[in-house]
C-alpha cells in the first residue's frame, strides 16, 4: 500500500540557503502576490512574524493576513518584512 504524507513548505525552509533560494526563485517570478506570500513564508519558517509586525507598526495577525494568498499589504510592510528578514531591497536593469 502506498503511503502518502501531506506536502508542508516549513518542511523545506530549514536553513538560510533554504530561504533565500526559495525568495530568490519566488522574485524571479515577478508576481507581487506571490513574492509576498513567499516574505510571508520565509518569516514563519523563520518565526519571525512577531517581530516583522512590531516592525511594520500592525498586529501579528494582521500581518498574517496581510502577507496571505489574498492579503494586500502596503509596500512599507513589504520593506519591513524583508528588512526583518535580513535582506535590503536593490534596483538592478532588467
Amino acid at each position: 500500500m502506498l503511503k502518502v504524507s501531506e506536502w508542508n513548505l516549513m518542511d523545506y525552509l530549514k536553513t538560510e540557503k533554504d530561504i533565500q533560494g526559495y525568495l530568490e526563485a519566488a522574485f524571479a517570478e515577478d508576481d507581487a502576490q506571490y513574492m509576498v506570500r513567499a516574505l510571508g513564508n520565509a518569516a514563519k519558517a523563520r518565526r519571525l512574524m512577531s517581530k516583522a509586525a512590531k516592525k511594520a507598526g500592525v498586529a501579528r495577525e494582521s500581518l498574517y493576513r496581510s502577507l496571505s494568498k489574498t492579503g494586500k499589504p502596503q509596500f512599507s510592510t513589504v520593506v519591513s518584512v524583508i528588512h526583518s528578514l535580513g535582506y535590503r531591497l536593490a534596483l538592478t536593469r532588467a
